[in-house]
């Protein structure tokens, strides 16, 4: 597996599934299913419904302190957030491995 992508470590954990790449709440809640990774700018409360029925997060901005991370960590689902760039190099129905313990995003 190739390093797709590397960002802040923000929740421990290893992920595959397939990318979902989402603008806002009610979008990911259309379109999330179980076991995708949910790949996005930036979460917000809006987002929680469809984060408990994804794996996995992936966010263009944030740091550990986030809502992204502070919210995989409480679902103990693997995060890896501050990657500048996930939404425009990650593909939808991409196949990925997310590594919220290396900060890390396998493709």
């Amino acid at each position: 597996m190739n390093v797709l992508l590397v960002g802040e470590a923000a929740s421990k954990g290893i992920h595959k599934g397939k990318v979902k790449i989402c603008e806002t709440g009610e979008e990911a809640m259309r379109t999330i299913e179980d076991g995708d990774v949910l790949v996005t700018s930036m979460t917000d409360p809006d987002f929680v419904p469809a984060m408990k029925k994804a794996r996995a997060f992936v966010t263009d901005n944030g740091g550990l302190t986030c809502h992204a991370a502070i919210i995989a960590r409480e679902l103990k689902k693997p995060c890896v957030v501050g990657t500048h760039d996930a939404t425009t190099i990650l593909h939808e129905a991409q196949e990925v491995t997310v590594d919220g313990g290396e900060g890390s995003v396998y493709g």
